[in-house]
Protein backbone atom coordinates (compact mmCIF):
# COMPACT_ATOMS: atom_id res chain seq x y z
CA UNK A 1 0.00 0.00 0.00
CA UNK A 2 1.46 3.33 -1.04
CA UNK A 3 1.82 6.02 1.59
CA UNK A 4 1.26 9.76 1.31
CA UNK A 5 0.46 12.78 3.45
CA UNK A 6 -1.82 12.94 6.47
CA UNK A 7 -5.01 14.03 4.69
CA UNK A 8 -6.18 10.40 4.45
CA UNK A 9 -4.51 9.12 7.60
CA UNK A 10 -1.37 8.23 5.68
CA UNK A 11 -3.16 6.34 2.90
CA UNK A 12 -2.58 7.20 -0.76
CA UNK A 13 -5.84 8.73 -2.01
CA UNK A 14 -5.48 6.78 -5.24
CA UNK A 15 -5.69 3.44 -3.43
CA UNK A 16 -9.09 1.75 -3.49
CA UNK A 17 -9.52 -0.99 -0.92
CA UNK A 18 -11.66 -3.67 -2.55
CA UNK A 19 -13.21 -6.08 -0.09
CA UNK A 20 -16.25 -8.33 -0.12
CA UNK A 21 -18.46 -10.89 1.57
CA UNK A 22 -18.85 -14.54 0.58
CA UNK A 23 -21.88 -16.40 1.94
CA UNK A 24 -25.39 -17.65 1.26
CA UNK A 25 -28.46 -15.41 1.30
CA UNK A 26 -26.53 -12.20 1.92
CA UNK A 27 -28.50 -9.73 -0.21
CA UNK A 28 -29.86 -8.04 2.94
CA UNK A 29 -26.45 -7.85 4.62
CA UNK A 30 -25.59 -4.57 6.33
CA UNK A 31 -21.86 -5.19 5.89
CA UNK A 32 -21.34 -3.08 2.75
CA UNK A 33 -22.88 0.00 4.33
CA UNK A 34 -21.17 -0.53 7.70
CA UNK A 35 -17.75 -0.71 6.04
CA UNK A 36 -18.18 1.95 3.37
CA UNK A 37 -19.78 4.55 5.65
CA UNK A 38 -16.83 4.28 8.04
CA UNK A 39 -14.38 4.52 5.14
CA UNK A 40 -16.13 7.71 4.03
CA UNK A 41 -15.85 9.12 7.55
CA UNK A 42 -12.13 8.36 7.67
CA UNK A 43 -11.57 9.61 4.15
CA UNK A 44 -10.39 6.53 2.27
CA UNK A 45 -11.63 4.95 -0.95
CA UNK A 46 -13.30 1.63 -0.32
CA UNK A 47 -15.64 -0.75 -2.11
CA UNK A 48 -17.51 -3.71 -0.64
CA UNK A 49 -18.97 -6.38 -2.92
CA UNK A 50 -21.34 -9.28 -2.27
CA UNK A 51 -20.66 -12.82 -3.52
CA UNK A 52 -23.93 -14.59 -2.77
CA UNK A 53 -23.62 -18.36 -2.97
CA UNK A 54 -27.36 -18.59 -3.56
CA UNK A 55 -26.76 -16.89 -6.89
CA UNK A 56 -23.96 -19.25 -7.93
CA UNK A 57 -24.88 -22.31 -10.03
CA UNK A 58 -22.65 -24.49 -7.85
CA UNK A 59 -23.78 -22.99 -4.52
CA UNK A 60 -21.36 -23.40 -1.60
CA UNK A 61 -18.97 -25.31 -3.87
CA UNK A 62 -18.20 -21.94 -5.50
CA UNK A 63 -16.16 -20.85 -2.45
CA UNK A 64 -12.70 -21.84 -3.81
CA UNK A 65 -13.43 -20.20 -7.16
CA UNK A 66 -14.71 -16.97 -5.58
CA UNK A 67 -11.75 -16.80 -3.22
CA UNK A 68 -9.35 -17.26 -6.14
CA UNK A 69 -11.12 -14.55 -8.14
CA UNK A 70 -11.05 -12.02 -5.29
CA UNK A 71 -7.35 -12.60 -4.70
CA UNK A 72 -6.49 -12.38 -8.40
CA UNK A 73 -8.50 -9.17 -8.77
CA UNK A 74 -6.47 -7.43 -6.07
CA UNK A 75 -8.95 -7.46 -3.21
CA UNK A 76 -7.55 -6.54 0.21
CA UNK A 77 -9.61 -9.39 1.62
CA UNK A 78 -13.07 -10.84 2.09
CA UNK A 79 -15.42 -11.56 4.93
CA UNK A 80 -16.77 -15.09 5.18
CA UNK A 81 -20.20 -16.01 6.52
CA UNK A 82 -22.63 -18.95 6.64
CA UNK A 83 -22.03 -21.66 5.50
CA UNK A 84 -18.31 -21.22 4.84
CA UNK A 85 -16.62 -20.20 8.10
CA UNK A 86 -15.17 -23.67 8.57
CA UNK A 87 -15.03 -24.96 4.99
CA UNK A 88 -12.73 -22.05 4.13
CA UNK A 89 -9.99 -23.31 6.49
CA UNK A 90 -8.17 -25.64 4.07
CA UNK A 91 -8.07 -22.85 1.47
CA UNK A 92 -5.91 -20.58 3.66
CA UNK A 93 -2.17 -20.30 4.23
CA UNK A 94 -2.26 -19.48 7.94
CA UNK A 95 -4.58 -18.64 10.82
CA UNK A 96 -4.47 -16.10 13.60
CA UNK A 97 -4.31 -17.64 17.10
CA UNK A 98 -8.02 -16.96 17.70
CA UNK A 99 -9.06 -18.44 14.36
CA UNK A 100 -6.88 -21.47 15.00
CA UNK A 101 -8.43 -21.99 18.43
CA UNK A 102 -11.95 -21.64 17.06
CA UNK A 103 -11.29 -23.43 13.78
CA UNK A 104 -13.55 -20.79 12.25
CA UNK A 105 -12.72 -17.86 9.99
CA UNK A 106 -14.88 -14.87 9.11
CA UNK A 107 -12.16 -12.61 7.68
CA UNK A 108 -9.56 -13.47 5.06
CA UNK A 109 -6.80 -10.94 4.35
CA UNK A 110 -4.77 -11.18 1.13
CA UNK A 111 -1.26 -9.96 1.83
CA UNK A 112 2.22 -10.76 0.56
CA UNK A 113 0.89 -13.46 -1.73
CA UNK A 114 -0.77 -15.35 1.12
CA UNK A 115 -4.24 -15.83 2.55
CA UNK A 116 -4.41 -15.02 6.26
CA UNK A 117 -7.47 -16.23 8.20
CA UNK A 118 -8.83 -14.29 11.18
CA UNK A 119 -11.84 -14.50 13.46
CA UNK A 120 -13.35 -11.17 14.50
CA UNK A 121 -16.74 -12.68 15.41
CA UNK A 122 -15.76 -13.68 18.94
CA UNK A 123 -14.54 -10.18 19.84
CA UNK A 124 -17.62 -8.61 18.26
CA UNK A 125 -19.90 -10.88 20.30
CA UNK A 126 -17.96 -10.33 23.53
CA UNK A 127 -17.91 -6.55 23.19
CA UNK A 128 -21.60 -6.44 22.24
CA UNK A 129 -22.41 -8.61 25.26
CA UNK A 130 -20.42 -6.34 27.60
CA UNK A 131 -22.34 -3.35 26.34
CA UNK A 132 -25.81 -4.88 26.10
CA UNK A 133 -26.00 -7.36 29.01
CA UNK A 134 -23.33 -6.10 31.41
CA UNK A 135 -24.70 -7.48 34.67
CA UNK A 136 -26.51 -10.72 33.82
CA UNK A 137 -25.88 -14.01 35.62
CA UNK A 138 -23.23 -16.18 33.98
CA UNK A 139 -23.46 -19.30 36.11
CA UNK A 140 -24.89 -21.68 33.50
CA UNK A 141 -25.47 -20.77 29.86
CA UNK A 142 -26.85 -22.77 26.94
CA UNK A 143 -25.57 -22.32 23.40
CA UNK A 144 -27.75 -23.48 20.52
CA UNK A 145 -25.68 -23.84 17.36
CA UNK A 146 -22.08 -25.06 17.17
CA UNK A 147 -21.10 -23.77 13.75
CA UNK A 148 -18.81 -20.84 13.06
CA UNK A 149 -20.90 -18.24 14.90
CA UNK A 150 -21.54 -20.65 17.75
CA UNK A 151 -17.83 -21.33 18.14
CA UNK A 152 -17.16 -17.60 18.38
CA UNK A 153 -19.96 -17.08 20.92
CA UNK A 154 -18.73 -19.99 23.04
CA UNK A 155 -15.18 -18.63 23.10
CA UNK A 156 -16.47 -15.14 23.91
CA UNK A 157 -18.70 -16.02 26.85
CA UNK A 158 -16.13 -18.35 28.36
CA UNK A 159 -13.67 -15.45 28.16
CA UNK A 160 -16.31 -13.36 29.94
CA UNK A 161 -16.46 -15.83 32.82
CA UNK A 162 -19.30 -18.29 32.18
CA UNK A 163 -18.88 -21.11 34.69
CA UNK A 164 -20.88 -23.80 32.85
CA UNK A 165 -21.65 -23.91 29.12
CA UNK A 166 -23.99 -26.50 27.60
CA UNK A 167 -23.87 -26.77 23.80
CA UNK A 168 -26.62 -28.16 21.59
CA UNK A 169 -26.51 -28.59 17.82
CA UNK A 170 -28.61 -30.60 15.38
CA UNK A 171 -25.29 -32.21 14.47
CA UNK A 172 -24.39 -33.66 17.86
CA UNK A 173 -20.87 -34.60 16.76
CA UNK A 174 -20.23 -30.94 15.97
CA UNK A 175 -21.47 -29.91 19.42
CA UNK A 176 -19.22 -32.51 21.03
CA UNK A 177 -16.22 -31.34 19.02
CA UNK A 178 -16.75 -27.73 20.06
CA UNK A 179 -17.28 -28.71 23.71
CA UNK A 180 -14.04 -30.71 23.80
CA UNK A 181 -12.11 -27.88 22.16
CA UNK A 182 -13.46 -25.22 24.52
CA UNK A 183 -12.97 -27.45 27.59
CA UNK A 184 -9.29 -27.76 26.67
CA UNK A 185 -8.87 -23.97 26.54
CA UNK A 186 -11.02 -23.19 29.59
CA UNK A 187 -10.22 -25.93 32.13
CA UNK A 188 -11.78 -23.98 35.01
CA UNK A 189 -15.21 -23.95 33.35
CA UNK A 190 -17.55 -26.86 32.70
CA UNK A 191 -18.23 -27.30 28.98
CA UNK A 192 -20.45 -30.10 27.70
CA UNK A 193 -22.58 -31.13 24.72
CA UNK A 194 -26.25 -32.07 25.11
CA UNK A 195 -28.10 -34.03 22.43
CA UNK A 196 -31.57 -33.01 23.65
CA UNK A 197 -32.34 -29.30 23.26
CA UNK A 198 -34.99 -29.16 25.98
CA UNK A 199 -32.55 -30.76 28.43
CA UNK A 200 -29.91 -28.20 27.43
CA UNK A 201 -32.30 -25.37 28.28
CA UNK A 202 -33.11 -26.53 31.81
CA UNK A 203 -31.97 -24.51 34.86
CA UNK A 204 -29.89 -22.01 32.92
CA UNK A 205 -29.26 -18.30 33.40
CA UNK A 206 -29.24 -17.45 29.72
CA UNK A 207 -29.26 -18.81 26.19
CA UNK A 208 -27.33 -17.83 23.09
CA UNK A 209 -28.94 -18.61 19.76
CA UNK A 210 -26.29 -19.13 17.04
CA UNK A 211 -28.06 -20.87 14.15
CA UNK A 212 -29.30 -19.27 10.91
CA UNK A 213 -32.94 -19.77 11.98
CA UNK A 214 -34.67 -16.43 12.29
CA UNK A 215 -32.83 -14.82 9.40
CA UNK A 216 -34.99 -13.17 6.73
CA UNK A 217 -34.45 -16.16 4.44
CA UNK A 218 -35.00 -18.70 7.26
CA UNK A 219 -37.86 -17.35 9.38
CA UNK A 220 -39.00 -19.23 12.43
CA UNK A 221 -38.15 -20.15 15.99
CA UNK A 222 -35.18 -22.41 16.67
CA UNK A 223 -35.90 -22.93 20.38
CA UNK A 224 -38.97 -24.41 22.11
CA UNK A 225 -41.22 -21.50 23.06
CA UNK A 226 -42.08 -23.05 26.43
CA UNK A 227 -38.43 -22.78 27.51
CA UNK A 228 -38.26 -19.01 27.03
CA UNK A 229 -39.27 -17.60 30.40
CA UNK A 230 -37.77 -14.96 32.74
CA UNK A 231 -35.40 -14.57 34.46
CA UNK A 232 -33.69 -16.14 31.43
CA UNK A 233 -31.74 -13.73 29.24
CA UNK A 234 -31.60 -14.35 25.48
CA UNK A 235 -28.85 -13.34 23.04
CA UNK A 236 -29.25 -13.81 19.29
CA UNK A 237 -26.46 -13.62 16.69
CA UNK A 238 -28.95 -12.99 13.86
CA UNK A 239 -29.27 -9.32 12.90
CA UNK A 240 -31.37 -9.38 9.72
CA UNK A 241 -34.03 -8.86 10.95
CA UNK A 242 -32.73 -7.10 14.03
CA UNK A 243 -35.60 -8.34 16.19
CA UNK A 244 -36.07 -12.01 15.39
CA UNK A 245 -39.08 -14.14 16.28
CA UNK A 246 -37.05 -15.48 19.19
CA UNK A 247 -36.35 -12.02 20.58
CA UNK A 248 -39.95 -10.92 20.04
CA UNK A 249 -41.13 -13.86 22.11
CA UNK A 250 -38.52 -13.29 24.82
CA UNK A 251 -39.37 -9.59 25.07
CA UNK A 252 -43.09 -10.31 25.24
CA UNK A 253 -42.44 -12.64 28.19
CA UNK A 254 -40.25 -10.17 30.05
CA UNK A 255 -36.77 -11.57 29.34
CA UNK A 256 -33.73 -9.37 28.86
CA UNK A 257 -32.48 -9.69 25.30
CA UNK A 258 -29.51 -8.86 23.10
CA UNK A 259 -29.82 -8.63 19.34
CA UNK A 260 -27.04 -9.36 16.87
CA UNK A 261 -26.67 -5.81 15.56
CA UNK A 262 -23.84 -4.81 17.86
CA UNK A 263 -21.93 -7.99 17.09
CA UNK A 264 -22.32 -7.32 13.35
CA UNK A 265 -20.95 -3.79 13.71
CA UNK A 266 -18.11 -4.59 16.08
CA UNK A 267 -16.84 -7.66 14.21
CA UNK A 268 -16.93 -5.46 11.08
CA UNK A 269 -14.90 -2.80 12.86
CA UNK A 270 -12.16 -5.31 13.63
CA UNK A 271 -12.25 -6.67 10.07
CA UNK A 272 -12.09 -3.12 8.68
CA UNK A 273 -8.83 -2.55 10.52
CA UNK A 274 -7.39 -5.83 9.22
CA UNK A 275 -8.30 -4.94 5.64
CA UNK A 276 -6.99 -1.39 5.47
CA UNK A 277 -4.88 -0.75 8.57
CA UNK A 278 -7.05 2.20 9.67
CA UNK A 279 -8.58 2.31 13.15
CA UNK A 280 -12.37 2.81 12.94
CA UNK A 281 -14.46 4.73 15.45
CA UNK A 282 -16.57 2.07 17.20
CA UNK A 283 -18.97 4.51 18.84
CA UNK A 284 -19.60 6.28 15.54
CA UNK A 285 -20.21 2.98 13.75
CA UNK A 286 -22.68 1.77 16.39
CA UNK A 287 -24.53 5.09 16.50
CA UNK A 288 -24.80 5.17 12.71
CA UNK A 289 -26.10 1.59 12.60
CA UNK A 290 -28.73 2.33 15.27
CA UNK A 291 -29.81 5.44 13.37
CA UNK A 292 -30.14 3.53 10.11
CA UNK A 293 -32.21 0.82 11.77
CA UNK A 294 -34.55 3.42 13.28
CA UNK A 295 -34.99 5.15 9.90
CA UNK A 296 -35.76 1.82 8.23
CA UNK A 297 -38.67 1.11 10.61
Amino acid sequence: MKQCGPDNNGVDSRVVFRVGLIGAGIQFSSSPRIHMDEADSIGIRYSYELFDLDQQPDGAAALPRLLDAAEQQGFAGVNITFPCKQSVLPLLDDLSPDADTLQSVNTVVFRDGKRHGHNTDWWGFAENFRRGLPDVALGKVALVGAGGAGSAAAYAVLQLGVKSLVIHDANHARAQSLALRMAAYFPHSSVSAERDMVAALQEIDGVIHATPMGMTKLPGLALPAACIQPPLWVADIVYVPLTTALLELALARGCRVLNGGGMAVLQAARAFYLFCGQTPDHARMLARFDSQVMRAR
